[in-house]
């Protein structure tokens, strides 16, 4: 079976560098950067092409700046699978079910 390809986009400018993404991710695909963003925090940084998309970081990041995409089989094309923004309170997150399956 073939590995699923994922890769993260994180929004570098908000990132606190906390590094609970960096724990969170099974294939030691994080790091917090060396350089420092706008507000002085060392960034998060995928510094290894083994991500999976798993979606672990993204559901650990307190200020929801991860967006985790994985690679369509059919077309090629990165797609989002996970992506938590402007939380404000309880959240359900579902990730890789059907709408259907939700009802």
């Amino acid at each position: 079976m073939a590995k699923v390809r994922g890769d993260i986009k994180v929004d570098i400018e908000q990132c606190k560098g906390c590094e609970l993404c960096v724990v969170a991710c099974p294939q030691d695909a994080l790091t917090l950067s060396k350089e420092i963003n706008k507000q002085g925090y060392h960034y998060a940084l995928l510094v290894e092409d083994v991500c999976t998309g798993c979606t672990n970081c993204a559901l650990v990041c307190p200020d929801a700046v991860i967006t985790v995409y994985r690679e369509d089989k059919k077309s090629g094309k990165k797609i989002p699978v996970a992506e938590v923004r402007n939380v404000t309170g309880d959240i359900r997150i579902t990730v890789g079910a059907d709408e259907e399956a939700e009802g």
